[in-house]
Formats: structure tokens, sequence, C-alpha cells
């Protein structure tokens, strides 16, 4: 685009004009905070249009050097060292978005000079967006407890520091990768973590059936267990058996989403049938739990879904359901391979299709591996059925049972073709 601009404009009044536009509205946002403070405040709509163009004239002059550039940058460096104590000095609990916003401007005009368009832009419309969001930016640390953001930090540690680390390698005879082996962990994880954001920030908005099926995002067992439990306190029954049959279809969507990451042949062979399966359990669910008047609201808080050691052992179970999947193929074939589906179904469902996932390009063909996602989700289905009759009043228990078998056994249906 600043190509085809150039046959009619200079390449540096093009340059320039974008230093100008990404500070000037950097100005006039600290002007407007300028006008409403009542002491000293740093620069405005004038003197950040200024620094941007200072920043451009001298990283120009300095050529490939960049010396009269950087010593632009220690002179404005300490303008800003003597603009803040000097606000320090009257103001008590003084802010230094001011200085910092200069800085970041003088550093743009260096960036658009050399080129970095799309990152002189971004950084531009960054601060801006920071200065501006200041009240709903702190008002949002107020509502977050200490522990969420402990949560944050805890999925942080998960995707930046332990997975970058980690060799992307097969080891041993069995094809173990550790960094697509932590990839699962992350990926569960997210998955799990933005559930269990939306589920706290509704905080019990939208009644049962929205938390059954936001839950069966985050843990369609956990969620049936939990919803089952409530239901024996309340005579309710359609609600219940609603919500937790859209909480187990939400489940196919789920394990959808997570096999497009790893093997996106799989996914589309799956995708179809799964995606009939999500909509037959939150429909179903939807009419069901529409057939009563109370709404109800959810008492279970979910659990914070990102424990290091959860996540340690996850990758574990991971492990061993992959070598056993491969040992199970390799050496029993799609009738063993099957039979393990149903049987880690009974358990936990996740580790077992992601562990076919990966395993299904070198050792699996891609209809056994289809078929094998399909038995281990209807067979969890179906512990679930039974999860819900153990934990929930005789009179939902019943339906929950009956509902997840019928869910299960449209679960095996696609295997006519898959």
């Amino acid at each position: 685009m600043l190509q085809e601009l150039a046959r009619f404009v200079p390449t540096d009044a093009l340059k320039v004009g974008l230093v100008l536009v990404l500070s000037f509205f950097i100005g006039l946002e600290r002007e407007e905070h300028k006008q409403r403070e009542t002491t000293f405040a740093f620069g405005g709509i004038r003197v950040f249009p200024l620094l941007g163009m200072l920043s451009y004239a001298l990283a120009l002059v300095s050529g490939s050097g960049l010396l009269a550039w950087i010593l632009g940058l220690l002179v404005v460096g300490a303008l800003m060292v003597a603009s803040y104590l000097h606000r320090v000095a009257v103001t008590q609990g003084a802010s230094m978005a001011g200085e910092l916003s200069a800085l970041g401007t003088y550093v743009i005009g260096a960036l658009v000079y050399q080129e970095h368009f799309w990152l002189a832009g971004t950084i531009g419309v960054l601060s801006l967006l920071l200065l501006e969001l200041k009240d709903a930016l702190e008002g949002l640390a107020k509502r977050v407890a200490p522990n969420e953001i402990l949560t944050a930090a805890k999925f942080l540690i998960l995707t930046v520091v332990i997975l970058p680390i980690l060799p992307d390698q097969d080891l041993t005879p069995f094809r173990i990768n550790p960094f697509k082996t932590w990839l699962v962990v992350v990926a569960v994880s997210g998955i799990s973590y933005a559930s269990y954001l939306v589920q706290k920030a509704l905080r019990g908005r939208g009644g049962v059936f929205v938390a059954g099926l936001i839950g069966g995002a985050y843990s369609s067992t956990a969620t049936t267990i939990a919803l089952a439990r409530q239901a024996r306190e309340k005579s309710s029954p359609n609600l219940f058996t609603g919500s937790i049959l859209a909480a187990c279809g939400m489940m196919y969507a789920r394990l959808a989403v997570l096999i497009a990451f790893f093997n996106r042949p799989l996914a589309a062979r799956v995708a179809p049938a799964f995606a009939l399966l999500a909509l037959v359990g939150g429909l179903g669910g939807w009419l069901i739990a529409r057939q009563t008047t109370d709404r109800g609201e959810p008492q279970h808080t979910p659990n914070n879904p990102l424990q290091l050691t959860a996540a340690f052992l996850f990758a574990l179970v991971f492990m061993t359901i992959l070598v056993l999947t491969q040992w199970a193929s390799t050496y029993l074939g799609s009738t063993g391979l099957y039979a393990l589906a149903a049987l880690v179904g009974a358990a936990d469902v996740d580790p077992f299709i992601l562990g076919l996932a990966q395993s299904s390009k070198a050792e699996t063909s891609l209809g056994t591996a289809s078929s094998a996602a399909a038995i281990a989700a209807a067979s969890n289905n179906l512990v679930k059925g039974v999860y819900g009759y153990c934990f929930a009043d005789r009179a939902t228990g019943r339906r929950i049972l009956a509902t997840l078998a019928g869910l299960a056994g449209l679960g095996v249906v696609p295997l006519v073709w898959l």
C-alpha cells in the first residue's frame, strides 16, 4: 500500500504523516488528561507530535548508526526523569504514565523511519488504549481477587516458561514428544481456563442451564456431578436433566476443537458427527430444561483448573495412555484399540482422544482413530449417566441416566461411516 501511495507522495512525507497521526492522538489524550489535572502534567497535543518528529529526524540523520538518535533518547529520557521528579515533589502518588508515553512516542518515530510500520502502529494504538482506559483498568484490578492473578500466573508458567524449553523431538521407541505432550496440557488447560473465567464472570447469572452449558467446556464430568448433587436438594428433574445433557453435548464441541489443534485430518473426519452430537445435546437439553418454569441458580463454584500438580499429572496420564494406545494399535489391532477406548472413556476421555490425535498420523488409520474417539466419548457419557443416577434424587437420576444413555447410543451411530 505504501508503494502505491509513494507514486504520488514522497515516501518521507508518508512516514512523517504516520508519525504525526500516531503521536497526535497520544498527545490529544494527554492534553485531555492535562486539562483535568490540578497539578503539573507533562506534555500535550503539541509536545507529543514534536517528540515524534524529532525522533524521526534524528533517526534520518543518524543513518544506520543511530548515534544521534540515541543521544536524543538520552536527552529525552533525562527530561522525563526531571519531569517525574518535579511531579513527585508537588503531587502525592505521582504516575509515570505521561513520561513513559512520551518515551514510547519517541521510539515510534525511529520505528517508522526503519519501516516497521506494524510495530509502530501497534505501540501507538496500545499506548493510547492503555492511557484512555486508566479508570477501567484500575477498577478491574480492584475487582480481581489475588488468587485469580495467581491463577493467570500459573497459566503463564505453563505456556511461556515450561513449553518453550521442552525439546520438540520424538524420544523413546514410542515416539513421545515432550513439546507436543506439554502442548496438549496447555491446550486442555487453556480451554478449561477460558470456561472457568466465563463461569466466574457470570457468577450464577443465566441459571442452571447456562452453568451446565459453559461447564461442559470446562469439565462435563465435574459439571454432571455438581448439578446432580444440587438436583437432590431441589425438585426440578427437567431443569437438571436438560442442563446435564447440554453439558455432555458441549463435550463433543470441546473435543473437536482440541483435536483440531493437533490433527486436522482427524478433526475433519469427526467434526460432522461431533458437531451434530453437540447440537443434539445442547438443543435437546434446552427443550427438556424449558419444560420447567424454575430457572434455578447454580450453587457450585468452579474449581481453579490451573493447578501445576494437576498439569504434571495430566501430562503423565497422557504419556501413559499414548503408550497404551500405540501398543494396542500395534499388537491388538483395531479391536483392542476399541476396547481400550471403552475402558479409558470411563475415566478421562481427553488424554486418550488427544493421544489418538497424535498417534493416528503414524500408527493408526484415520478411520480407526475416529471410531475409537467416538467410542471413548460414548463410554464417557454412559458413565456420567451412572454418576447422575447415583448423586441425584431418584426421579432426576433416572432421567439423567436415560438421556445420557441415549446420547451415548447416538454417539456410536457414526461408527457406521467413520
